[in-house]
């Protein structure tokens, strides 16, 4: 019952491959061609589904595995799994979507937070780097925010692509989140000049993190003074 139940939902996903939205999906790292409206439609239709995830995940398949994501019981997972599953998610949205999907929800995201801001792995790292910018923004108790912002200055501007990416948002999440550390996050980011260039489509925020800051303390004192 249980393979004739993965065959039926991996007919499912390959009925739902659309060329355009591969193409769209591969430059950014992305090897399905599911739209992801599609895709989560399906899953609100399987619902949760924790052995039909596993067996998912188990194909390798990027869209399978996403799907998995979304259908799996966060709670379920061991920190040894998690740890596993991680190193094997080959693809930029997969890795996200278990880190924000999955790990922040699972009661062994703090030990696997600290293990991986240490991993000597940059796409390991930059996952602790994720839960740590979680923690900045909600649960900052207990953090060395002087000592991220240490780690931050002296490593960020030579870190690998995701990595950077990864502790730019925490430095940004801490200038935003904690005014004490503002100024210095601020001139972090000004002296380094990560992302300064980056490509902002019109509308949208620039990732380069004084910018960042600013615009989303200045929405934040906007909302306060209405």
């Amino acid at each position: 019952m249980a393979e004739s139940k993965l065959a039926e939902v991996m007919a499912e996903l390959a009925a739902l491959e659309d060329p355009k939205a591969r193409a769209v999906n591969e430059r950014h790292g992305d090897d399905h061609g599911v739209n992801l409206g599609r895709l989560r439609a399906l899953a609100k239709r399987l619902k949760t589904q924790q052995d039909l995830a596993s067996r998912l995940w188990e194909t390798g398949d990027t869209a399978a595995r996403l799907l998995a994501l979304l259908i799996c019981r966060p709670k379920a997972f061991g920190r040894d799994e998690l740890d596993a599953m991680l190193r094997e998610a080959r693809t930029p949205k997969v890795h996200d979507w278990l880190v924000n999907y999955v790990v922040k929800k699972n009661p062994h995201a703090e030990e696997l937070r600290l293990a991986w801001l240490a991993d000597a792995d940059p796409v390991v790292a930059s996952a602790g780097w994720a839960l740590t910018t979680e923690r900045v923004a909600k649960k900052p108790d207990g953090l060395d925010l002087s000592g991220l912002l240490d780690i931050i200055e002296a490593r960020m501007r030579d870190a690998p692509e995701r990595l950077q990416w990864a502790m730019n948002h925490c430095l940004a999440q801490i200038g935003i989140e904690h005014p004490e550390h503002r100024a210095r996050a601020i001139g972090i980011g000004e002296r380094l000049q990560v992302l300064k260039d980056y490509p902002t489509p019109s509308g949208c925020t620039s990732p380069f993190a004084p910018v960042w800051i600013t615009e989303m303390v200045r929405r934040q004192q906007d909302s306060t003074a209405v």
